[in-house]
């Protein structure tokens, strides 16, 4: 309407063709002083057929004086309104009662005669499969949505896909555990959780792994893409498929300014696996190996105890201040929206805090028996690394492997503790026997610190 007046005073002719209005009354055509000011630039006649009042440039003062109050009476009406509609709506809030309509997964019912939501039985499924997925790892948002796409998971009413951005929104909804934020606070919800917390704070922690550690998204998932980088210009080695199904690997910069050549997965995966070999050893370095477990596993606890308690200390800050925040917001030192943002934060913390001290008081800290084990497994590495296909090759890769560079054929790399030191021959053991003061050094953590990473091989 303001568009199609606005054309009509740009217009030359003598006789434009509309400069009148008519309204029902004042409140149905201004809904804030903004719209009160273009209305009256138009510089055309207003009827308020149920006011029996005409405004225009000609009217008394006296009437347009009254019509201003009437602007504001109608602005008041629709303040007043909304803060109604927010009071009913917190109230609700409070209530447990989600107060929008209900999100993806639940549908709407009727809980003691009022406005309630419960699991949808056709989509609450394919919600908990989503989380299910995405906290075992390893693939990405796109691939969960597609995968659960592909199982009939769609928009309810058109039956469209459902995009990522909302596959993303949904996962960090704390909704499906049962609280939901709403005025920039958190209640708790009466409705049904779809997941349990712990795996909805297992997801959060993953999106959050994967935001730290963005990398380009790839048609094909090849299994030693990233593990190795080029010995000539530092980039790394990728993945690439030919013929449609032969797997090659090449330096990410060998178009043209890299020397180094393609090679074949199989052949690829031999080189890889030919430090394996180095992890060698005798009773005398398994009983020196244990020692070694035994004592980190000192440091490992007093870590825990220490860490533990400074959560602890954290979270006992935070209720103190947000007592003073409730005090200052009685006494109008703060506003209550500050209060309700700073309020949010906190618990937002304290919830983090809170995670932090689960994780830790579930850690297993008794881990000499897993230690045992891995000295087990380091000696089978290679014979199990030759039965497994290239995927589980890739996984125990990098529990023995930490930095890998390839270059002329050959791999170069550094074993991960303690298996630097089960890399080691005999004779290079004993030359830093040798060389120390003891003859048996009382910590063998002395020499895991030590740089005991063997040369290029294979």
């Amino acid at each position: 309407m303001i568009k199609f007046l606005s054309c009509e005073t740009k217009k030359k002719s003598t006789s434009p063709l509309c400069r009148t209005l008519l309204v029902e009354k004042t409140d149905r055509l201004y809904r804030n002083l903004k719209d009160w000011v273009t209305m009256d630039e138009m510089d055309i006649q207003i009827h308020f057929v149920k006011e029996g009042v005409i405004i225009s440039s000609d009217s008394k003062s006296t009437d347009k004086f009254m019509h201003g109050i009437k602007v504001l009476m109608a602005k008041n009406y629709i303040d007043n309104l909304s803060e109604e509609v927010k009071k009913g709506l917190i109230a609700k809030a409070e209530s447990g009662l989600y107060p929008m309509r209900p999100p993806i997964g639940y549908r709407s019912s009727i809980l003691n005669g009022k406005k309630a939501m419960e699991p949808d039985p056709d989509q609450a499924p394919f919600v908990k499969k989503l989380f299910d997925l995405y906290s075992a790892g390893g693939v990405s948002i796109r691939e969960i949505g597609k995968e659960v796409a592909n199982l009939g998971f769609t928009y309810k009413k058109s039956g469209k896909k459902i995009p990522k951005s909302v596959v993303h929104r949904l996962l960090q909804n704390p909704i499906y555990y049962g609280e939901f934020r709403w005025s920039g606070q958190r209640y708790q919800g009466s409705h049904e959780p779809l997941v349990k917390r712990e795996l909805w704070d297992m997801v959060q922690l993953k999106i959050r792994e994967r935001a730290n550690f963005s990398s380009r998204t790839r048609k094909h998932n090849f299994s030693f893409s990233g593990l190795v980088k080029c010995g000539s210009c530092g980039t790394a080695v990728v993945g690439e498929i030919h013929k449609g199904k032969y797997i090659y690997y090449h330096c990410s910069q060998s178009r043209g300014k890299c020397k180094e050549p393609y090679i074949r997965e199989e052949a690829f995966a031999k080189i890889l696996g030919k430090p394996l070999k180095k992890l060698v050893f005798d009773k005398e370095i398994i009983d020196w190996m244990i020692a070694a477990l035994k004592e980190s596993h000192k440091d490992e606890k007093r870590h825990h105890k220490e860490a533990v308690e400074g959560l602890r200390k954290q979270r006992d800050r935070i209720l103190p201040r947000l007592e003073k925040m409730y005090e200052d917001k009685l006494d109008g030192v703060i506003s209550k929206d500050f209060y309700l943002l700073k309020r949010a934060q906190y618990e937002e913390e304290r919830d983090r805090i809170d995670y932090h001290l689960s994780q830790h008081s579930n850690a297993n800290l008794n881990y000499l028996d897993t230690g045992v084990d891995l000295l087990e497994l380091a000696k089978r590495a290679y014979s199990l690394y030759l039965q497994q296909d290239p995927a589980e090759q890739r996984k125990l890769l990098n529990l023995v492997y930490s930095n890998c560079i390839f270059k002329n054929g050959k791999i170069k790399v550094e074993y991960r503790k303690p298996f630097n030191i089960l890399a080691l021959t005999r004779k290079e053991i004993q030359q830093i026997k040798d060389t120390s003061k003891e003859k048996i050094p009382e910590s063998p953590l002395m020499l895991l610190g030590r740089d005991l990473n063997p040369q290029p091989s294979g």
